[in-house]
C-alpha cells in the first residue's frame, strides 16, 4: 500500500484529489447501495479483522472495537514492521476521523431536531423526533467510552518519532468541544457523557500535549456558551487534580486577568461567564488558584462588577478552605491578612452588587470560623454601618453577616453585657491581687558573704534550692499569664456584647420596612439575638408582633414562625416541664407588654391553643395554679397568667367559663381594691367569653343580671373605687363597664344602679377636698358603652332575629306569600327592613338615652360646668376626666355635638393641660368619623394643634390626623403643610410618623402632585418665617415622591405662574429652588421656557438665577443626543445676568466699572440678547402665553 491517509480539515477534502501518495475517496456510493455494501463491509469484518477498514471506508462504529481489541496486543509486542505500523496508524486515524465527524453530525442533528420539535403551550413533542433524539442520547456516551479506550493506550508508537500529529489531536478535541456546546451538557442526565468529554480531555492534554489548545478553547467556549462556566470550571478542576495538570489553571487564570476593561466591556455575557468560571473553581481547587490570585487582582480596580464579585469570592474561598486555623506560616498569615483588607475596602464598593455579593463572602467566612478574632470589631463595624444602604440586597447581606456574627461568636452562648460584667470585675479584681503579690516578691534573703548561725534544726532540714525557687516562679508567672488571658477573654466577650446591644436599635427600625426581604431578614436576627439572651432583644421581639396583621403573607408567616421557634416550641424532659417553660417565657414577653402587644400576641397564642393536644392542657394548668396562688409568683407574673387563659378563651370558651367561681374570688372580691391592675387583666380575659369577640352568628350568648359575676362587680368594683385614691381604678372601671354591656343580658339597667351607688355612696362622704373626676369618668364610660350596644348589639340581634323570621316564613312556603308582599309593601323586609332599624337606633338615641327621665341626662350640666369653668374647677384630674366624658357624651346624638362643639373646641386651643388637650384631639378625632359634617367647618383647628408647643400634643394631632386623611373621612387640602413642617420636628417620632404620612399619602393618585402649589405657598408665606434651609429641606422630600413626567410639566407650569403673584424676594427664590428640587424632563424644561414671561423680571435676583442654571446645568449632564440644552437660547442669557448685573460688586476687576447707567446697562442686556433671537420670530417662537393686563372701570377712576 504506497498510500497515506491524512486527516482532511473538512469531510469534502476526502474527495478532491491531494497530493502524491494521498489517499483520496474512489467511489461515493448512492443511499439505495449502501445495504449491500455494509453487508459485504461485514463479511471482510469476520475474515480480516480490523483491517478491513483499508478496503471499505465506511461509518459503521463497530470499526473501532473491533481493531482496539487487537491493537493492544500488537503495541505492547513492539515488533511492528514499518508497513504494519502504516496499516494500523491509517486504520486508527480514518477510524478516529469517522468517529468524530460521524458524532459532530450526529450532535448537530440533534440539537437542530430538539429546536424544530421543542414544544410550544399547549402542544406535543413530535413522537419521531423524540425517539430519534433519546437513541442518540443513548450512544453518545459509548462513542466517547470507545474513543477514551482507544486514546488511553500509547498508540504514539505508530507515528514516527512518536509525535502524534496536530490534526489528529485536533479532530479528537474539536469532536469533545463540539459535543459541550450541547445546551443540555450541564443537565444531570448529561453527567456521564460530560465527565467522559472531561475525562478524554484530560487525556488528550496529559498525553498529547494539548494544554496549549485547552487553555484557548475554555477561554473561547466561556465567551460565547454563558452556560458553560461551571462545565469549563469542573473540567480544569478535574484536569488539576485527577490528571496533575495543575499548570493549566495558571494559564487560563493569567489569560483572564490580561483581559482589559475595553476587552470586558465589549464581551457581555463573556463577563458574566468568567466570573461564575472563577467562583465555580476556586470551590472546586482553592488551593490551585493561590498562586496566581495576584494575577486576578487588577479586575479589583477595572469597570466590571461582575469580575470584581468574581475575584471577591475567589479571594473568600481561599480564606475558608486555605488560609484558616492558627497554624499557618508566617508568609500565609501575610496572604490571609492581605487578602481581608482587599475584601474590606470593597464593602464601600461604588456598585451594590459588589458591596452585597462581599458582605455575603464575609458570612461564609464568618459562619466557617475563618475570621481572626482581632478583625471581629472592625468588620461588624462596617456591617453595621452598610445597614443604612440605599440598596435593598446590601442591607439583607448585612443583617445576615451580623446575625453570623452572633450564631458563630468565640466568646458566649450568652451575650448579656450586664451579666458579663461581674464575673469581669471579680476576675480583675483577682489579677490585681495576683500583680500586687508578685511586685511585693522582692530578693530579701541575706547577702552571701554574712555568715548566719544555724540552729540543729535548720542544719536537719533540707534547705530551698535555686531551681525549686525558679520553679515556683515559673509557675507564678503561668498563673499570671493565664488570668490576664481570662480578663482580656472577658473583656472582648463585653466589648462584642455591647457592640451587638448596639445594632439591635438600627435593625428594630428595618422591621416596617416596605421590602419583604428585608423584614425577613430583620425577623430572624431578632430571633437571634433573643437565643442569646442579649439586653434588650425583647425590644425587637416585641415590635416585630404586630406584623401579624401585615398583609403580606411570607412576613405574617416569618413573625408566627418566630414566635413558635422561641416561645411555643419548649425544650424540658417532661410535659410539665415544658409547660412550665413556656409559660415562664410567655410571661417575660408580657411583662410591662402594651394593650396593642397583648393584642397581637392573642393571635399567635389563639392558634397554639387551638390545637388539642398534651402539652395545651398542662398549659393551662399551670397557668391556673400561677393565676390561683398555689405556687408562688409574682403579682406580674399573675396579671401574665390570667391574660393567658384569656388568650385560651378565644380558641376555648370553657376554659374560663367553668371557672368563673375561681376568677371572682381571686380577683374580683373584697381584695379588689388591693391591685386594681390584676382585676382589670381578669376582667379583659372574661370578655374572650363573649360574642363580640368570638364573632357568632348564633343566639347572642349573654348572662342573666343576677350572676354571681355581676355582683361582685356591683358590690366591690367600680363603685369602692369611687371614694379611693388608686390611679388604677380607671383603667379597671372602663373594663368592668365593657364587660357588663357585652356580657349581660340587661346592661342598661345595671349600670344604672352602679351609677345611682357610685353616686350616693360619694355623696354621703364629700368633703371639700374630695373632686368628682371618677364619678365622671363613669358616667362618660357609661354614655358611649350605651351607645355601642345600642348600634352594635341590639341591631345584630334585630337582623338576626329578622333572618329568623324571613327562613321561617320562606319555609312555610306560598301560604304567608300574601303576608311577606303587604311587608315588603311597609318596609319590613330586605334594605328597606334595614334602613328601618337603623333609624329606630338613632331615634333612640336621639330622644331617649338624654331625655329628662334618663340618668345620663343629670351628669350633663354638671360636665358643661366643669368644662366651661375652669377657674372655679383647677383641678387637673377633674378637668381631664369633665373634658373626657363630654365627647362621651357627645358620641349620642347629632344635637348633642352641635350644642357643645364650640366649647370642645375651647378647651383644646386654651387648656393649659397637654393631657386635656390630647384627650380632646382624640375625642375630635372619633366624632370626625361619627359626623363628619358637623366637624368639616372646624377642620383648620384640627390641624393646628399640629403646631402645639407640646411634644406629646403634636404626635396625638398627626396620629389622629393621619388615620382621618388616610381613611378619606378628611378632604386633603392645603393645611397639609402644618403636616409637612413635622418632617422637621426634633422628636424622631413625629418627624417619622410625618414622613411615613406622605409615605402612605403618595400611594393614593396625585395627592401629593395636587397639594405641591398651595403647600409651597403656605411654606414660603412671609409671616411664616421659615428660613430657607428647612424650606429646602422639606422640599426635596415632597419632591421625591414626582416622578411622572406629566406631573413635572404641569407642576413647571403651576409654578412658574405663581411668580407672578409672588410679592417678595423669598417667595421669588422658594419658587425657583422648587423648579430645581423637580427631576426635569425635556417636556418640562420646554414648558419653562414657555413660561419665561412668568420669571425673566425676576433673574436678577441670585436666589431666583442660581436654581434654574441648575437645572440646565442638570439638563446638560443627562441629556439625550436629540436634546441640546445649549441650543437654547436662555442658559447663554442665564451665564450673562450675573455678569451685568452683579458686577459692581463681584466682577468689577473684570468687567464694568462700579458707577455705571442703568440705561447702558439695559441697553447691554439688549444688545447682547438680540445675538441669540432673530428680527423676526417664527410662528414656533410665538408666547404662547400672555400676561393679563388688569384695567380699572371708568367708575373706579371717577371715585378715585
Amino acid at each position: 500500500m504506497s498510500w497515506e491517509f491524512n486527516i482532511p480539515v473538512c469531510v469534502a477534502d476526502l474527495v478532491k484529489p491531494g497530493g502524491m501518495g494521498q489517499y483520496v475517496v474512489q467511489d461515493v456510493q448512492m443511499p439505495k447501495d449502501l445495504p449491500s455494501c455494509l453487508k459485504s463491509f461485514k463479511a471482510a469484518m469476520r475474515s480480516q479483522g480490523p483491517l478491513c477498514i483499508l478496503e471499505h471506508f465506511d461509518t459503521v462504529y463497530s470499526v473501532l472495537q473491533g481493531f482496539s481489541v487487537a491493537l493492544p496486543s500488537l503495541l505492547l509486542s513492539g515488533s511492528l514492521s514499518a508497513v504494519d505500523r502504516r496499516h494500523h496508524l491509517n486504520a486508527v486515524k480514518m477510524g478516529v476521523f469517522l468517529l468524530c465527524k460521524l458524532t459532530e453530525s450526529l450532535e448537530s442533528d440533534s440539537y437542530r431536531q430538539s429546536i424544530v420539535t421543542a414544544p410550544g403551550k399547549g402542544s406535543k413533542k413530535s413522537k419521531s423526533g423524540s425517539e430519534g433524539m433519546v437513541q442518540w442520547d443513548s450512544e453518545r456516551y459509548t462513542v466517547l467510552l470507545s474513543l477514551t479506550q482507544l486514546l488511553q493506550l500509547d498508540i504514539r508508537p505508530l507515528w514516527s518519532l512518536s509525535l502524534v500529529e496536530e490534526e489528529f489531536v485536533s479532530c479528537v478535541t474539536c469532536c469533545c468541544y463540539k459535543l459541550l456546546e450541547n445546551p443540555h451538557i450541564s443537565h444531570v442526565k448529561s453527567k456521564p457523557a460530560r465527565d467522559s468529554i472531561i475525562h478524554l480531555l484530560g487525556v488528550m492534554i496529559k498525553k498529547y500535549n494539548h494544554m496549549l489548545g485547552a487553555r484557548v478553547k475554555v477561554i473561547q467556549l466561556l465567551q460565547h456558551f454563558e452556560q458553560l462556566a461551571g462545565v469549563c470550571a469542573q473540567a480544569v478542576a478535574s484536569w488539576s487534580s485527577e490528571f496533575g495538570i495543575k499548570a493549566i489553571v495558571g494559564e487560563i487564570m493569567r489569560e483572564i486577568g490580561q483581559k482589559s476593561s475595553e476587552e470586558l466591556s465589549r464581551e457581555g455575557s463573556g463577563v458574566r461567564a468568567f466570573s461564575g468560571f472563577l467562583s465555580e473553581l476556586s470551590t472546586l481547587v482553592p488551593d490551585v488558584m493561590i498562586p496566581n490570585v495576584s494575577v486576578l487582582l487588577t479586575h479589583l480596580e477595572g469597570e466590571s462588577p461582575s469580575m470584581r464579585v468574581a475575584v471577591c469570592e475567589v479571594l473568600g474561598e481561599v480564606l475558608v478552605r486555605v488560609l484558616s486555623g492558627d497554624k499557618l506560616e508566617d508568609s500565609a498569615r501575610a496572604d490571609r491578612d492581605r487578602f481581608l483588607d482587599t475584601l474590606q475596602e470593597h464593602i464601600h464598593d461604588t456598585h451594590s452588587h459588589v458591596r452585597a455579593r462581599v458582605l455575603q463572602v464575609y458570612t461564609r467566612i464568618v459562619n466557617s470560623k475563618a475570621l481572626p478574632l482581632c478583625r471581629y470589631t472592625e468588620v461588624m463595624e462596617l456591617a453595621v454601618g452598610r445597614l443604612g444602604d440605599k440598596s435593598v440586597n446590601v442591607c439583607k447581606s448585612a443583617i445576615q453577616l451580623l446575625a453570623a456574627f452572633i450564631a458563630h461568636n468565640p466568646y458566649s452562648c450568652k451575650l448579656s453585657s450586664a451579666d458579663l460584667r461581674k464575673p469581669l470585675d471579680k476576675e480583675m479584681a483577682k489579677l490585681k491581687e495576683m500583680k500586687d503579690k508578685v511586685k511585693e516578691k522582692t530578693p530579701g534573703e541575706p547577702p552571701c558573704n554574712v555568715a548566719v548561725p544555724l540552729t540543729e534544726t535548720q542544719v536537719e532540714e533540707h534547705p530551698p534550692t535555686s531551681t525549686q525557687i525558679q520553679m515556683e516562679d515559673i509557675l507564678d508567672d503561668g498563673e499570671l499569664k493565664k488570668q490576664e488571658m481570662l480578663v482580656q477573654y472577658l473583656k472582648d466577650t463585653e466589648s462584642f456584647a455591647l457592640q451587638v446591644e448596639r445594632t439591635i436599635s438600627i435593625i428594630n427600625n428595618l422591621l416596617y420596612w416596605k421590602t419583604t426581604t428585608v423584614v425577613q431578614e430583620a425577623v430572624q436576627f431578632c430571633v437571634t439575638v433573643c437565643e442569646f439572651s442579649v439586653a434588650d432583644s425583647l425590644s425587637g421581639v416585641r415590635k416585630m408582633l404586630p406584623l401579624v396583621w401585615s398583609a403580606d403573607t411570607s412576613v405574617k408567616e416569618s413573625v408566627l414562625h418566630a414566635y413558635k421557634r422561641l416561645y411555643l416550641n419548649p425544650q424540658g424532659d417532661s410535659t410539665r416541664a415544658k409547660a412550665q417553660t413556656l409559660v415562664d417565657s410567655l410571661s417575660a414577653l408580657m411583662v410591662d407588654a402594651s394593650l396593642g402587644t397583648i393584642q397581637c400576641l392573642e393571635e399567635i397564642v389563639q392558634e397554639f391553643f387551638g390545637c388539642d393536644g398534651v402539652l395545651q392542657s398542662s398549659v393551662v394548668q399551670v397557668l391556673w395554679e400561677r393565676f390561683s396562688g398555689k405556687r408562688e409568683t409574682s403579682n406580674l407574673h399573675r396579671r401574665a397568667a390570667v391574660l393567658l387563659l384569656g388568650m385560651a378563651a378565644r380558641a376555648e370558651r370553657e376554659v374560663i367559663l367553668s371557672n368563673l367561681d375561681t376568677l371572682c374570688s381571686v380577683a374580683l372580691e373584697e381584695n379588689v381594691t388591693e391591685d386594681y391592675l390584676l382585676a382589670r387583666d381578669t376582667v379583659l380575659s372574661i370578655c374572650n367569653i363573649t360574642d363580640h369577640v368570638r364573632q357568632s352568628k348564633a343566639s347572642p350568648f349573654r348572662l342573666p343580671m343576677d350572676h354571681q359575676l355581676f355582683s361582685y362587680i356591683y358590690l366591690w368594683s367600680p363603685v369602692l373605687g369611687v371614694i379611693l385614691t388608686d390611679p388604677q381604678w380607671q383603667s379597671f372601671m372602663e373594663q368592668a363597664v365593657r364587660l357588663i354591656y357585652f356580657l349581660s343580658e340587661s346592661p342598661d339597667v345595671l349600670c344604672s344602679h352602679l351609677l345611682q351607688r357610685s353616686t350616693r355612696l360619694l355623696l354621703e362622704q364629700i368633703n371639700e377636698n374630695r373632686e368628682k373626676n371618677k364619678l365622671l369618668s363613669l358616667c362618660g364610660c357609661v354614655a358611649f358603652w350605651q351607645v355601642s350596644y345600642l348600634e352594635r348589639s341590639v341591631s345584630t340581634e334585630l337582623r338576626r332575629r329578622r333572618g329568623e323570621r324571613e327562613q321561617k316564613e320562606e319555609a312555610k312556603g306560598p301560604e304567608s306569600s300574601n303576608d311577606s308582599c303587604m311587608e315588603e309593601e311597609l318596609g319590613l323586609t330586605g334594605a328597606s327592613a334595614e334602613d328601618t332599624e337603623a333609624e329606630l337606633i338613632r331615634k333612640i338615641c336621639e330622644t331617649e338615652l338624654l331625655s329628662d327621665d334618663n340618668l345620663l341626662r343629670v351628669f350633663v350640666p354638671v360636665l358643661v360646668k366643669v368644662c366651661s369653668s375652669p377657674g372655679h374647677y383647677p383641678h387637673p384630674q377633674l378637668t381631664t376626666a369633665a373634658c373626657l366624658a363630654l365627647s362621651q357624651y357627645m358620641m349620642i346624638s347629632p344635637g348633642m355635638c352641635m350644642d357643645h362643639i364650640r366649647l370642645l373646641f375651647t378647651v383644646l386651643e386654651r387648656s393649659p393641660l397637654p393631657i386635656v388637650r390630647a384627650n380632646a384631639i382624640i375625642a375630635l378625632g372619633d366624632l370626625t368619623v361619627r359626623f363628619p359634617n358637623i366637624l368639616e367647618p372646624w377642620t383648620p383647628n384640627l390641624y393646628a394643634r399640629l403646631s402645639d408647643d407640646d411634644s406629646s400634643v403634636r404626635l396625638t394631632a398627626v396620629t389622629v390626623l393621619t388615620q382621618l386623611v388616610l381613611k378619606d373621612v378628611l378632604k386633603v387640602k392645603g393645611q397639609v403643610s402644618e403636616v409637612a413642617v413635622l418632617l422637621l420636628d426634633p422628636e424622631p417620632h413625629i418627624a417619622s410618623l410625618a414622613l411615613n404620612f406622605f409615605n402612605e399619602l403618595a400611594a393614593k393618585d396625585n395627592a401629593i402632585y395636587n397639594l405641591l402649589p398651595d403647600i409651597i405657598s403656605r411654606l414660603s408665606d412671609p409671616q411664616r418665617g421659615m428660613n430657607e434651609e428647612d424650606f429646602n429641606t422639606i422640599m426635596k422630600q415632597l419632591f421625591s415622591y414626582i416622578t411622572k413626567e406629566r406631573q413635572t410639566e404641569s407642576l413647571v407650569e403651576k409654578l412658574c405662574q405663581r411668580f407672578r403673584t409672588a410679592k417678595t424676594e423669598r417667595q421669588w427664590s422658594d419658587l425657583a429652588v422648587s423648579l430645581s428640587l423637580l427631576s426635569m424632563c425635556e417636556r418640562g424644561f420646554k414648558r419653562l421656557q414657555e413660561c419665561w414671561e412668568c420669571y425673566s423680571d425676576k433673574l436678577t435676583e441670585p436666589g431666583v438665577y442660581q436654581p434654574l442654571l441648575s437645572i440646565a446645568a442638570k439638563l446638560r449632564r443627562g441629556a439625550k443626543q436629540q436634546f441640546k440644552v445649549e441650543k437654547c437660547p436662555y442658559v447663554p442669557l442665564f451665564k450673562l445676568l450675573p455678569q451685568i448685573f452683579w458686577s459692581p460688586y463681584e466682577y468689577n476687576s473684570l468687567l464694568l466699572p462700579c458707577q455705571v447707567d442703568f440705561c447702558q446697562v439695559l441697553f447691554m442686556f439688549i444688545k447682547y440678547f438680540s445675538l441669540f433671537l432673530d428680527a423676526v420670530m417664527q410662528e414656533s417662537e410665538t408666547p404662547k402665553v400672555t400676561t393679563p393686563i388688569s384695567r380699572t372701570s371708568r367708575r373706579t377712576r371717577l371715585r378715585h
